[in-house]
C-alpha cells in the first residue's frame, strides 16, 4: 500500500531523514531550518486561549483516537465541547482543574460508522450526532465531575455518559448519511439533512419515527433552526432555502433567501454560445455562472444574529470562496411569498 503525507508546505522537500526506529522524521523545506516531526498512532485536538496582551496560547487536547478528527462542536455552556471521528466514536472534553489539563472520555456504543455531525441540546448535557451508517442518535454526554445532575427531559430522564437517548435510522425511508444535525431552539425536536436531498424532523414523542421532506434540490451540507418552527438549510443548490414545520406534523416549503435572477446581455443567449462555441471552441463566461449569489456549494450556515429563537441574520459560505451575510427579517418583507413561522 502507498502511503502520502503532507505537512502544510508548498515548498520541495530537498532531503528527509527518518531515525532509527522510523518514528521521526527530519526534512529541510529548501530553505535554512530543518523540521523535525513525529508519527503517532493519536489524533489530537487544542484549546487556543488569549491572554491579556492578546496572543494566543495552545493547550494540547489527547482525543485517544487513531482515525481523523471530522467534525468539533463547542457545548453552549463551553465548559466541554465534542469530537466526531473516523474512529466510530466521539470524544467529549472538558477541563480537568485540578491537573490543568483538557481530558476526554468516550462514547463509543452503539456507533459503527465515521461521526459527520454534531450539535449540542440546550440543556449543555445531550448531544446529536449524524453518521455515514444513515443514522442520526441522541446520546447524553453529562460529566458528572464538572456539572450537576441534569434536569429530565422529554429525551428521558437517566442521562449517564453515553447513554443512547434516541436513535433514527434514515436508511429506513430511502435516505442517505447524514451532513448535518440540528436541535431546536427549545431542544423538544431534531432536524437533519441528508445526501437523499431531504429534510427531516424528529422529536422524541414520536419513538423512531420521524418525518421526511424530499426536496426537489440537491443534496444539503448545512442546516439550522432560525425560530421553533422554521429551518433554513444550504448545500449543492448554493442558495439557503427556508423550510417550516407545522401543527400537523408537516414540513412545507417556506422560500429561497436568495432570489437572483438570470441576466441576459441582449439577444438570444443560446445563439451567442453557440456560435461562441463555432468560432473560439468555448462559451461566453457569463453563461458559465450560476444564478445565485454563491457559485459552488454552501458547506457551512452560522447564525449571524440573533439566536436559533429568533434568528434575524444568518452568514454561509462555501466552495466559491465567498461569505455572505443575509438579513433575514429584510429578506422576508421584500420577498414575495418568503415565508418563517
Amino acid at each position: 500500500m502507498t502511503e502520502t503525507h503532507k505537512f502544510g508546505t508548498v515548498n520541495p522537500i530537498t532531503y528527509h531523514a527518518w531515525n532509527k526506529d522510523r518514528t521521526q522524521l527530519a526534512f529541510s523545506p529548501n530553505n535554512h531550518e530543518v523540521e523535525i516531526h513525529q508519527r503517532s498512532g493519536d489524533r489530537n485536538a487544542y484549546v487556543w486561549s488569549q491572554d491579556k496582551d492578546g496572543k494566543w496560547k495552545p493547550t494540547l487536547v489527547l482525543l485517544r483516537i487513531n482515525r481523523a478528527a471530522t467534525c468539533v462542536k463547542w457545548s453552549p455552556n463551553e465548559n466541554k465541547f465534542a469530537v466526531g471521528s473516523g474512529a466510530r466514536l466521539i470524544s467529549i472534553c472538558y477541563f480537568e482543574s485540578e491537573n490543568d489539563w483538557w481530558v476526554s472520555k468516550h462514547i463509543k456504543k452503539p456507533i459503527r460508522s465515521t461521526i459527520t455531525t454534531l450539535d449540542w441540546h440546550p440543556n449543555n448535557v445531550l448531544l446529536a450526532a449524524g453518521s455515514t451508517d444513515f443514522k442520526v442518535r441522541v446520546f447524553s454526554a453529562y460529566i458528572k465531575d464538572i456539572e450537576k445532575t441534569p434536569e429530565p427531559t422529554p429525551w428521558g430522564a437517566k442521562m449517564p455518559l453515553g447513554q443512547l437517548m434516541a436513535e433514527y435510522v434514515n436508511s429506513a425511508a430511502g435516505g442517505g448519511w447524514v451532513h448535518c444535525v440540528s436541535f431546536s431552539p427549545d431542544g423538544s425536536k431534531v432536524c437533519w439533512v441528508s445526501h437523499d436531498s431531504s429534510i427531516n424532523i424528529a422529536n422524541p414523542g414520536q419513538g423512531n419515527a420521524f418525518i421526511k421532506l424530499k426536496t426537489e434540490y440537491l443534496p444539503f451540507l448545512s442546516c439550522t433552526w432560525i425560530s421553533n418552527n422554521s429551518i433554513v438549510a444550504a448545500g449543492h443548490s448554493c442558495i439557503p432555502v427556508i423550510y417550516n414545520f407545522n401543527g400537523n406534523n408537516q414540513i412545507t416549503f417556506g422560500g429561497k433567501l436568495d432570489t437572483s435572477q438570470k441576466k441576459e446581455s441582449g439577444g438570444l443567449s443560446a445563439m451567442k454560445m453557440f456560435h461562441s462555441l463555432d468560432k473560439q471552441a468555448r462559451s461566453e463566461t457569463s453563461d458559465t455562472n450560476l444564478h445565485s449569489i454563491h457559485q459552488n456549494a454552501v458547506t457551512c450556515l452560522c447564525i449571524y444574529g440573533g439566536s436559533k429563537a429568533k434568528a434575524t441574520k444568518i452568514s454561509t459560505s462555501g466552495l466559491d470562496g465567498q461569505l455572505v451575510i443575509w438579513d433575514i427579517n429584510s429578506l422576508e418583507r421584500s420577498i414575495q411569498g418568503l415565508k418563517i413561522q
